[in-house]
This record gives C-alpha cells, sequence and structure tokens, in this order.
C-alpha cells in the first residue's frame, strides 16, 4: 500500500511502514513544514493514504470541503512512537480495506470509519 506520514505521527511509524514492505514517504523528508492542506492535496495527488495525529485534517475535509485520498488519525492515550506503530498494525491487520475514500479514527479501544463527506 502507499502511506504518507505527518510529521505528528513521527518518522518511527514512517519507517515501521517501509519495514513492512510499503510505499511511504515521511511528511518530514519530503515536504517539511507543510500545510495540512498542501499535505491533502499530495496525498491525494499521489493516491496515498495519510497517517496523522493532527485532528485538524478533520476540520479540513469536513468543514473546509478538501479532498482526500484517505485519512487515518490515531487518537491515543498512548502516545509512544512504538505503541503507535502498534495501533497502525492493527488497523492495517483489521481494517486495510476501508481505508481509502474514507477518513477513520484509530484510537486503543475503537476504531471509526466515515465516508466522504
Amino acid at each position: 500500500m502507499r502511506f504518507i506520514v505527518d510529521e505528528s505521527t513521527g518518522k518511527a511509524v514512517a519507517q515501521f511502514l517501509v519495514d513492512l514492505g510499503h510505499d511511504v514517504l515521511y511528511v518530514g523528508d519530503v515536504m517539511p513544514q507543510a500545510t495540512d492542506g498542501e499535505i491533502l492535496k499530495h496525498s491525494l495527488g499521489e493516491k496515498r493514504i495519510l497517517f496523522t495525529n493532527d485532528k485538524d485534517f478533520g476540520e479540513l475535509i469536513y468543514r473546509g470541503g478538501f479532498e482526500y485520498y484517505g485519512v487515518v488519525l490515531l487518537r491515543l492515550q498512548d502516545d509512544q512512537p512504538s505503541h503507535r506503530a502498534q495501533i497502525v498494525s492493527f488497523v492495517l491487520e483489521n481494517h486495510a480495506d476501508r481505508l481509502v475514500g474514507n477518513f477513520s479514527v484509530a484510537s486503543e479501544k475503537s476504531f471509526r470509519v466515515r465516508s466522504k463527506p
């Protein structure tokens, strides 16, 4: 799968996804300090699912009408990089077929999917 990992989610998650064999871009490497809108546009143009910890993406999509390819928002109590990777692994193992075209929210207790507005 093709992913883009936001700076807020961290390079460790990006490397975790690379180690699993995915095609991954890390925002901090390819477009440091990009705006959230620029990240969404890049993600859509390259057909990459965005992993982020930044809830502002939801505002851009649902209030601002921004187009997107797929977004997974991580809302975690334990925000350590290793725990983020565990949740990302769970999401991929159990919900990979639901990521494209949706805005998803993953936490330790739940996984919710919202379709495009």
